[in-house]
């Protein structure tokens, strides 16, 4: 909103918050349940979500031949028009070849990415990591970090959250931590991870699923597995601030073997 002179006011606090619809989606990358490799039906599963950030979980990179050798990342960036962050937790270098081998976290934002960096988390077993990125709104910024943990043990997750936690210092108090959890919202594992954000399912005024027939499992936001939920293991946690306005779980066209969770942020002006 501008006065009448053109001027738009300054961010700051006594300006209305700023919207953010927001995506998680573990891509299982780009093999649905059909178990066919097929991007083009991810891509349209995205695109309909219409969201302003979407993070990624499960992409491949030139990894070989269960997604056809391409770069998916890249492929849903150019097919979506949106900016591209990329997070591996797998890096190799490929044989013969000046392509790397990679796997990972990926986020993608028509908004500005103005920071993006890699942070490994400990544990045995497949590589994981963190991908922390500041997106610019109208207004303001946000912190946000996509991740997938592992599936090993609850004191490895453990391990990892707090690698999480420790990433979104005093500087970055406005921020979301996205991702497969691999663990339900309340389990003790993510105590540290609840000590300062909030599940944003929890939150939201207004919630939706893919329950269907199932109605005893209605609004209880499982995303896996997808022909058939019962866990909630694909979360958003927010900082106190931000307001969640809704949240839905979306149908994936069997897509992949996660469902994905849209959520309506409401970000405070200035921070």
């Amino acid at each position: 909103m501008t006065d009448p002179h053109g001027v738009k006011p300054a961010p700051g606090p006594d300006q209305p918050p700023i919207p953010v619809r927001l995506v998680t989606f573990n891509v299982h990358h780009g093999v649905g349940s059909d178990r066919r490799h097929d991007l083009p039906r991810l891509a349209k599963v995205l695109a309909a979500a219409d969201a302003d950030v979407i993070c990624l979980q499960e992409v491949d990179r030139h990894f070989g031949d269960r997604s056809e050798d391409v770069d998916q990342a890249l492929l849903l960036s150019r097919a979506l028009d949106m900016q591209l962050a990329w997070g591996p937790a797998i890096d190799e270098q490929r044989p013969g070849d000046d392509r790397r081998k990679q796997y990972g976290n990926a986020l993608l934002s028509r908004l500005p990415v103005l920071i993006s960096d890699v942070h490994p988390l400990p544990g045995s077993g497949e590589p994981r990591s963190a991908l922390r990125t500041l997106v610019e709104l109208d207004g303001g910024a946000l912190w946000v970090t996509t991740t997938h943990l592992t599936t090993r043990s609850p004191a490895e997750r453990a391990e990892q959250v707090a690698v999480l936690r420790a990433l979104h210092t005093e500087p970055m108090a406005t921020g979301v931590v996205v991702g497969d959890l691999n663990a339900a919202p309340d389990a003790p594992e993510l105590a540290a991870l609840r000590a300062d954000f909030a599940d944003a399912w929890e939150l939201a005024p207004e919630r939706d699923d893919q329950a269907r027939w199932r109605f005893w499992q209605r609004e209880e936001g499982l995303t896996h597995p997808a022909r058939s939920p019962h866990v909630r293991i694909d979360q958003v946690w927010v900082t106190p601030g931000i307001t969640v306005a809704g949240a839905r779980v979306l149908d994936d066209a069997g897509a992949s073997d996660h469902l994905p969770l849209a959520v309506d942020l409401l970000v405070p002006s200035g921070v």
